[in-house]
């Protein structure tokens, strides 16, 4: 019993300290950009990034130097209830659910603050431990971040491109422009190419590409535009 207790007791202790410690990264990061994430570690060479970063393109800007139409695009492609939630859309992982189970294609419903989860802090599987993970820290960042602030992150770190990380490099890389100068299309079509920016390129016109570009460009209208977005965002 005297072992187990202390077994207890060591898990109970390390939690505290292992908690605090996110917490605390958590609240840096809050007005801090993050200098890198679990997926560009990734994503890295493992040595050469101890001491450059050459192989990767990111560059964190504030959501006030990204063009309007970037979070508007992403949260009619990703999130629509965005705002709305705590974190968790449970309709649509209960739509997801429900359709994976006549399908071959597994259907996410991960929202922008589970994504901004699973790239800081997490790595690329499906094991069911990284889930509970990633609950947790979805969890700390809706209640120490603001939307704002979740949806800011999230466009800097995501994978937008092989070796290409947020909305910054994205744009530079596409469209050789600033984000902030991102047209209404040209935002919709770099968010289009999620969730497989590896296999995509928003500047080949498929068929697919184009017309899951005019399917945002109309969601975009269909949640309120820019006027939604303005309601949530203190541009």
């Amino acid at each position: 019993m005297k072992n187990l207790a202390a077994v207890l007791k060591f898990i109970a202790s390390f939690g505290l300290i292992y908690s605090s410690f996110v917490i605390i990264l958590l609240l840096f990061f809050r007005f801090i950009a993050p200098p890198a994430s679990s997926f560009i570690f990734s994503d890295s060479d493992p040595v050469k990034s101890l001491f450059s970063w050459k192989d990767i393109k990111q560059k964190s800007v504030p959501i006030q130097k990204m063009s309007k139409y970037v979070p508007l695009a992403t949260i009619a492609s990703e999130d629509q209830m965005f705002f709305e939630h705590f974190g968790f859309d449970f309709d649509q992982i209960e739509k997801a659910i429900d359709e994976n189970k006549r399908r071959k294609r597994i259907r996410g419903a991960s929202t922008i603050s589970m994504q901004v989860a699973k790239n800081l802090f997490l790595w690329n599987t499906k094991l069911t431990i990284r889930k509970g993970f990633e609950a947790y820290y979805t969890l700390l960042i809706e209640t120490l971040w603001s939307k704002e602030r979740i949806l800011e992150v999230y466009l800097n770190i995501a994978e937008m491109g092989n070796g290409i990380y947020g909305i910054e490099a994205a744009a530079n890389t596409y469209y050789k422009k600033k984000a902030i100068k991102l047209t209404t299309s040209e935002a919709a079509s770099i968010i289009a190419i999620l969730p497989n920016p590896k296999k995509r390129n928003p500047k080949a016109s498929t068929k697919y590409l184009l017309n899951r570009t005019a399917n945002i460009l109309e969601q975009m209208n269909l949640i309120g535009g820019v006027k939604m977005l303005n309601e949530g965002i203190n541009y």
